[in-house]
């Protein structure tokens, strides 16, 4: 497919973390904020924008948070969204560019490659938060992306599934296809072009 490419959020896109990362936050909201189900109100959030709003002025705090959410991350399960993994194959196959566009960062990405070793050889760039001086929903991150993969907002897809993400992909002219597996459908709807609850049956004709 000449001249379109494929930017794909990771987490709620294609890997089923969101529920996983809510047990954490959850806990991090009881032990240091006193909190009860924390995980739900920075659901989407990066970790910059929770230690940003939350946290603040808690150096302490953000210190000892971040190695524990290192362990979480190295021993989560990172299984595909439903049809993610054959979606990302057919573009692959018709030759359609691609990127992982995340604001996780590079060591959360290694165990990820450890859990899917074929993901490195099915996109094109992986961009981590190391690659980005602004948080979504800046559009910033898949700017670079279309940079990267040689693309133009016209022909950009971006695939997302937070607030956030949503927002800085529909900042970034690109469609946008949302996943509704993090947010409820009819939230999510206003900031996308097409809602799909996952990847199931989900072909490249519908974006075209």
């Amino acid at each position: 497919m000449k001249n379109l490419i494929a930017l794909f959020d990771f987490d709620g896109v294609i890997a089923d973390t969101e529920s996983q990362y809510t047990v954490f936050w959850n806990r991090m909201g009881l032990d240091y904020l006193g909190l009860e189900d924390f995980g739900h109100t920075i659901k989407g959030q990066t970790l910059v924008q929770i230690f940003g709003k939350h946290f603040s002025g808690m150096e302490k705090q953000q210190n000892e948070i971040v190695p524990l959410l290192d362990e979480f991350e190295s021993n989560m399960s990172y299984d595909y969204i439903p049809g993610a993994y054959e979606f990302m194959v057919s573009l692959k196959a018709v030759g359609v560019p691609m990127a992982i566009v995340t604001s996780s960062n590079d060591i959360k990405m290694q165990h990820v490659h450890k859990a899917h070793p074929e993901l490195a050889g099915l996109v094109d760039a992986i961009l981590t938060s190391e690659h980005f001086s602004k948080s979504k929903p800046d559009p910033e991150c898949f700017l670079k992306g279309m940079d990267v993969l040689g693309g133009t907002p016209e022909g950009t897809v971006v695939f997302e599934d937070s607030f956030h993400g949503l927002t800085a992909g529909r900042a970034s002219g690109a469609r946008v296809v949302g996943l509704a597996t993090t947010n409820k459908r009819e939230a999510i709807a206003p900031l996308c072009d097409i809602v799909i609850d996952d990847f199931t049956g989900f072909t490249l004709d519908r974006i075209l």
